[in-house]
């Protein structure tokens, strides 16, 4: 093995950009997906990606945009923070490069998919002594 590096290419395809961003995004806290379809020509966003993700390599330069759909009580700019963070974080790692330019919007709001907390239930009438008093063995 030679002592000196040879240098060299590596080819990433951008499909394996955008695989790398779709997954830190929605393993991101509060993020509920991508937003997609009309909101997209309403933006007026070019080259169209369903899903609301595009990944734009032209001239050497790196470009996301992200359209999402966050959980409705969160913070956004703090959500908007962390999905910036974790996408410029996994770009860096895998490719050993920086991301030009990030563009995160924020579609819409949305129930978070468990739905609402849990109701503290009306109390039953039972007191903490009934099961003793009750003659139960408990172990």
């Amino acid at each position: 093995m030679p002592d000196q590096a040879i240098g060299g290419r590596a080819l990433v395809t951008r499909r394996a950009v955008i695989d790398i961003v779709r997954r830190v995004t929605l393993g991101s806290y509060g993020v509920a997906g991508f937003a997609g379809g009309w909101a997209d020509r309403v933006l007026g966003w070019i080259e169209r990606r369903p899903g609301g993700l595009r990944v734009s390599v032209a001239g050497g330069s790196l470009a996301i945009r992200l359209h999402l759909r966050v959980a409705q009580g969160l913070p956004i700019a703090e959500v908007a923070r962390q999905v910036d963070h974790a996408v410029r974080h996994a770009i860096r790692q895998a490719l050993g490069r920086e991301v030009d330019r990030l563009t995160i919007r924020v579609a819409h709001l949305e129930l978070h998919p468990g739905g609402d907390p849990p109701q503290v239930p009306p109390p039953s009438g039972l007191g903490p002594s009934d099961l003793a008093d009750s003659g139960s063995d408990v172990y």
